[in-house]
């Protein structure tokens, strides 16, 4: 099935798989959908997470500390989707553990199981081709990163490559909550719309109800990640419950 937002602004979420053991993933999942998520964001955890700030590296850290691998996300995924036709899936990795699989194979398991799109946050997509092939020819939604440095020729191809949506990061940085928001990511936003018709997603730094009702004015979905896995980090025990009050929160503000 297509990407798609069924309320404005859509609601993606992001969690680290095997964070702190699938199980607990799943059940996050399971009442983030609940509450109103719209896509899921499946983060395969890594050993060297460039990407991400300091709640995701301990998350990252706890998940593979007991072997969680790509090939449980996408069981995962495929458990997930056994519950949901509507949801869109997305799974967050970086390349090394892809290719450690073989791309061809992963795009091939990732469509089975019922996977939507791909995010793949360090392959630029100057260097994208074989990717682009292999998603093309099973049917998935590849998803790029553009940030508020990249000049517009290069958001063209960006935004050229993507399917599904494209992914605004809000500011230069690592992920993380943030008391403000930079006003890059309104700007990036206009200079995106500026070159397609995809839905437009913005994340990095995005934590509070406030800032979810914020950016969904200018933009068509909100990512939201450190603060959903700070929440399953705070709440031991009672991960589920407390992601699914969360969403519940941010849902409810926007509305």
């Amino acid at each position: 099935m297509p990407l798609s937002f069924y309320t404005k602004p859509g609601l993606v979420v992001y969690v680290t798989c095997g964070d702190p053991n699938l199980a607990t993933t799943r059940a996050v999942v399971l009442a983030a959908i609940g509450a109103g998520a719209d896509v899921i964001e499946l983060g395969v955890p890594f050993s060297d997470p460039v990407a991400d700030g300091p709640v995701i590296q301990r998350a990252s850290e706890r998940a593979l500390k007991h072997g969680t691998c790509l090939a449980e996300v996408l069981t995962l995924a495929a458990d997930v989707r056994q519950h949901t036709q509507s949801t869109g899936l997305v799974v967050f990795s970086y390349l090394n553990p892809i290719l450690r699989m073989g791309m061809e194979k992963f795009c091939k398991v990732a469509r089975h199981a019922g996977v939507d799109g791909v995010l793949v946050t360090d392959l630029p997509v100057e260097e994208a081709g074989e990717y682009l092939r292999n998603m093309k020819t099973n049917n998935l939604s590849p998803i790029f990163l553009a940030a508020p440095t990249s000049p517009d020729d290069r958001l063209k191809r960006i935004a050229e490559a993507s399917r599904g949506f494209v992914y605004a990061v809000s500011r230069t940085g690592v992920t993380g909550a943030r008391q403000q928001l930079a006003g890059d990511a309104q700007s990036l936003v206009r200079r995106l719309r500026r070159v397609t018709k995809l839905p437009v997603a913005v994340g990095f730094g995005i934590s509070t109800a406030q800032q979810f009702a914020e950016v969904g004015k200018f933009a068509d979905a909100v990512v939201v990640g450190s603060a959903i896995v700070e929440t399953i980090e705070r709440n031991v025990g009672r991960e589920a419950e407390a992601v699914g009050e969360f969403v519940k929160g941010l849902v409810g503000a926007a509305g």
